[in-house]
């Protein structure tokens, strides 16, 4: 058997154990100087509740991040939502899904001279001024304004097949606004355009009465509301041109050609002979060669202001009585500062034209001038 040997080793005292221990640390690691871990709470912590630590903090932050997409997130909708209200978000419309029927339109229907023009502007530099629409459901939109523009559209694609026009800009509006409210914005784009005709205008506040939807039933409460952006003046003008759409408006082919004197000649010979409608709707029915020119021509007739047998309508014998053998007009001018006034006095009629816009005038600085005037020559 052997024997075991023996060997004489030198411990080290406590304190020097100590600081070997103190000396040594895990690779990768720093030690940690005693002031800043008191009491050696994070010395003693073990590999579980490290892990547990840093997980805790892992989840924190992709919850601050979360939070923070969230939050950005609900300001970018927020953006949509008041930019399509604004109807400043523009979109490329299949003209298919487009309906034309939630507003009665303030174009009428029929040739329009000026919508070559405007395909050929689309076809060389695109369309400048998308229409809008607003959300009808099941992914088909409501036209709001700019019929012209997607009738365009619709004949471009037909006449050439090519499917860039198969889509048309478009700003989305949400459905929030009013009938009331996207009638105006209709009429009130029309009103900047020079070629909307009065017999629109007027057909447009009747189409707007007779909407079972909106809250009026009188075409002129309809012109008060609808045309607001218009001077008084011209609202009236459009009041007048309102009675000539229901006496004569199936009769004429081309009523977007009547000028805005003929018409108001035309109504005024209307309420002074309402009998003559008749006769005026059955020359109208007879024209062999319908045109503009010829059906203007027929108006004038109606509407001059001195009937002869020469001038008198084809067959129409000029009644016995005062319009028979009116007096003519006598026709004055009136020297001013500001321009000179021509007048017209006529039958029961006084026209005064001046270099002014009376439709900025207060309307009762108007009547108070009239009165004075009327008193001057009763």
């Amino acid at each position: 058997m052997r024997k075991r040997r023996v060997f004489d080793l030198d411990m080290p005292e406590e304190p020097a154990v100590a600081a070997v221990a103190a000396s040594t640390f895990p690779a990768g690691k720093v030690a940690l100087d005693e002031s800043d871990d008191p009491g050696g709470a994070r010395r003693r912590r073990g590999p579980m509740a490290t892990a547990v630590q840093e997980n805790a903090d892992a989840l924190r932050a992709r919850a601050e991040a979360e939070a923070a997409i969230r939050a950005e997130n609900d300001a970018l909708a927020g953006e949509l939502v008041r930019l399509k209200g604004l109807g400043l978000v523009v979109d490329l419309i299949p003209i298919d899904a487009i309906d034309t029927t939630k507003l009665s339109r303030d174009r009428i229907a029929g040739e329009d001279p000026e919508l070559g023009e405007l395909k050929t502007s689309i076809r060389e530099i695109g369309l400048s001024n998308p229409i809008r629409v607003e959300p009808a459901g099941q992914g088909r939109y409501e036209l709001v304004q700019g019929m012209r523009r997607l009738t365009a559209y619709r004949e471009l694609l037909a006449e050439t097949g090519d499917e860039r026009y198969a889509k048309v800009p478009a700003g989305l509006m949400t459905d929030a606004e009013g009938l009331d409210q996207l009638y105006r914005r209709m009429v009130d784009e029309n009103m900047v355009r020079k070629d909307i005709s009065f017999m629109e205008m007027a057909t447009m506040a009747r189409d707007y009465a007779r909407d079972p939807r909106t809250d009026c039933d009188d075409a002129d409460k309809a012109v008060a509301i609808l045309f607001q952006s218009a001077g008084y003046q011209k609202r009236s003008y459009i009041r007048a041109f309102v009675s000539l759409v229901d006496l004569l408006g199936e009769a004429l082919r081309f009523p977007r050609e009547l000028p805005r004197g003929l018409g108001l000649d035309l109504r005024r010979r209307l309420e002074a002979e309402p009998e003559a409608l008749a006769a005026i709707r059955e020359e109208l029915g007879a024209l062999a060669e319908p045109s503009a020119d010829a059906e203007l021509a027929v108006l004038r007739r109606w509407a001059a202001e001195t009937q002869t047998p020469e001038t008198f309508p084809a067959g129409k014998i000029p009644r016995e009585g005062p319009r028979a053998g009116r007096k003519p007009k006598v026709t004055f001018d009136v020297a001013r500062p500001g321009g000179a006034a021509k007048c017209t006095a006529a039958n029961g009629r006084l026209e005064i034209r001046v270099p002014l816009d009376f439709s900025t005038m207060d309307r009762r600085r108007l009547e108070a001038a009239v009165r004075r005037m009327l008193d001057e020559v009763k």
